[in-house]
């Protein structure tokens, strides 16, 4: 409402496992460039531009290996730790032409490459203008989603928001004035005094806001918070806004929200603010309109 093989060191050359990894043997070379990200549990294919034979290092530890013409399919062993290397050798043609090419398998934690295409010579033209026009498509839709978070960055915000996430009703928020004299008790602490405080309902929810006086010769900045009711219901999904920490004797404010109809956080509760350095303090007695 107010808030909006044997383990080994990861290769830093594996990136973010691309979905998609193309390998010109033409290009690359025999190092790095070959390597193939794989995860257990997730199938990873391998298609060649030729009739290719591969030998596949631990073979018998895959849960599932299938061979084509041009292609093999692999699910890795489930015993395969992040880290772990197996070698994939391919034998691409036949008779005195055959190429012989060496893949590094390196596991990762719940992501693979789903399909590589190697190829033996340079790719070719239509190869090139596919890749292009799969990198355009996915630019388009990037810049879609752009598009569209600054179209709602700029619409957020005040009562826009509240009406357009049905915050505000007919009855719009109420709000209510806390003080020592009316209801909030605060505990002692020596690090933080209350200075003022307000609680709001709207429909579908609460907010409490504080001022507080930091006493200390630290700054103190909010780290977590928690609602209970009378009952010693904790109120769930507990959120918190404080834009900046409160300096040595001065004060800020912070503000607590939570998700609730008009009929539930009724009656008195409590409500606590952890900090740093087990800087905290609790108000009793919090009433919501």
């Amino acid at each position: 409402m107010l808030l909006q093989g044997a383990p080994v060191e990861q290769s830093p050359n594996i990136g973010a496992c691309e979905n998609l990894k193309r390998i010109e043997l033409a290009l690359a070379p025999a190092g790095p460039a070959r390597e193939i990200c794989v995860s257990p549990g997730l199938m990873t294919n391998i298609v060649f531009d030729e009739p290719t034979d591969v030998e596949l290092q631990d073979e018998v530890r895959f849960l599932e290996v299938t061979r084509g013409r041009n292609i093999i399919s692999m699910l890795p062993p489930q015993d395969m730790v992040p880290g772990e290397r197996l070698r994939l050798t391919a034998r691409l043609g036949d008779g005195p032409a055959q190429q012989r090419a060496t893949f590094t398998l390196v596991a990762q934690s719940g992501r693979a490459t789903h399909q590589v295409e190697v190829y033996r010579d340079y790719r070719s033209r239509e190869s090139f203008l596919h890749e292009v026009a799969q990198e355009q498509a996915k630019n388009r839709e990037l810049r879609a989603e752009i598009r569209l978070m600054w179209a709602r960055l700029a619409q957020s915000g005040g009562m826009r928001s509240l009406i357009a996430e049905k915050k505000m009703d007919k009855q719009g928020v109420e709000v209510r004035p806390l003080s020592r004299e009316n209801s909030l008790i605060p505990s002692k602490s020596e690090a933080l005094s209350l200075l003022v405080a307000y609680s709001y309902r709207a429909e579908g929810g609460i907010a409490a806001q504080v001022l507080l006086l930091n006493l200390s010769s630290e700054p103190w900045a909010v780290v977590d918070a928690s609602l209970v009711d009378a009952d010693g219901r904790v109120v769930q999904g507990l959120k918190f806004r404080q834009d900046t920490p409160i300096a040595p004797m001065r004060d800020g404010p912070v503000i607590v929200e939570a998700d609730s109809s008009r009929t539930d956080a009724r009656g008195e509760l409590s409500l606590t603010l952890w900090g740093d350095s087990a800087r905290s303090i609790t108000f009793h007695r919090l009433t919501f309109p």
